[in-house]
């Protein structure tokens, strides 16, 4: 099964909204079709619905929409791993867009500025612990996200939680930048 038609137009329309720059995936994939597809990123909501093909999944280019993400695998237990960090340093859980995957895993949207340098890292190597990748803007193209609205094996990506994209906190930025003088060096 593959997502709505009208759905994901209307997904993609509307993370272009808050922001955003998205591009298609094939009905029902996470891959691009080709490669080049962050050249192919839109950020423009009446662009998107004007050249959105019907039931394509979207991606989120971090690099053009100024993001970084992450990717928190619940069979790794990636929420409780990031609960246990902040908790440890002092922090809260980041109150920022939450989309839940179709495994039952989370993705948090933080925002960067547009000379952030984060590397995508995933397979439990990342400075957060197990369980969190982080799909970042690196030096490139960046890494992606599948956004909100997406289908993949019969099951949604879904915005639980729906409010503005924070900044990258500090305490997260500096664990993946190594420090918080690098981060800052970085513009992250």
């Amino acid at each position: 099964m593959t997502a709505d038609p009208a759905s994901t137009t209307a997904a993609a329309v509307d993370l272009a909204r808050r922001g955003l720059a998205v591009f298609p995936l094939p009905p029902g994939g996470r891959r691009p079709a080709a490669s080049g597809w962050h050249a192919r990123c839109l950020n423009d909501p009446s662009r998107v619905r004007d050249l959105w093909r019907a039931g394509e999944n979207i991606g989120v280019g971090c690099r053009a929409s100024h993001v970084v993400g992450l990717d928190l695998d619940v069979a790794d237990d990636g929420p409780t791993v990031l609960a246990a960090l902040a908790a440890r340093l002092g922090e809260h859980w980041p109150a920022t867009l939450t989309v839940q995957t179709p495994s039952g895993g989370l993705h948090l949207y933080f925002r960067v500025s547009g000379d952030c340098t984060i590397p995508s890292v995933s397979g439990g190597r990342t400075a957060l612990g197990p369980g969190i990748d982080v799909r970042g803007p690196g030096r490139r193209s960046g890494g992606y996200l599948i956004g909100p609205g997406s289908a993949v094996d019969g099951t949604r990506y879904v915005i639980t939680r729906d409010v503005p994209i924070l900044q990258l906190p500090d305490w997260i930025a500096g664990r993946l930048t190594n420090s918080r003088a690098h981060t800052a060096r970085l513009g992250c």
